[in-house]
């Protein structure tokens, strides 16, 4: 063999070996995203949440028909409370971020400004986002 027939002997090696490896990592990716994508528990309600606990109680400690009424109400009550406080606190913490956003604002340029909001403004749906798949 000659060099020249060695060398594209060797590239040509060398491109399959990278389209085999690319090949294999997309449809790794695309397996395991799936694998992950069907693992994700889906979000359940404040309901849903509080009938699955009652129910392991039941199972696991034996409570009769009364007790299980009683205890998803205190359960229910818990939430609400739960809740209440959640939604204090995210008051609380947006108050604390806009007082930081007023002092970044102060420090920006005219020309900064705009760009500053639309950031802020994608924090917000990102946030909101999280909030509502979370179920608050």
């Amino acid at each position: 063999m000659t060099t020249e027939v060695r060398r594209k002997a060797a590239v040509w090696l060398v491109l399959v070996f990278i389209v085999g490896a690319a090949t294999g990592g997309v449809f790794g990716y695309i397996l395991a995203h799936k694998t992950y994508a069907a693992s994700k528990p889906a979000v359940q309600t404040d309901e849903q949440r509080r009938a699955q606990k009652v129910g392991e109680m039941t199972r696991e400690i034996g409570l009769d028909a009364d007790q299980a009424k009683k205890i998803e109400a205190i359960i229910a009550e818990a939430q609400a409370e739960g809740r209440a406080v959640r939604d204090k606190n995210d008051a609380e913490m947006d108050a604390v971020r806009q007082k930081a956003r007023a002092q970044m604002r102060l420090l920006l340029a005219p020309e900064q400004l705009p760009k500053f909001e639309d950031y802020v403004s994608r924090l917000d749906a990102e946030r909101k986002k999280q909030k509502d798949l979370q179920g608050h």
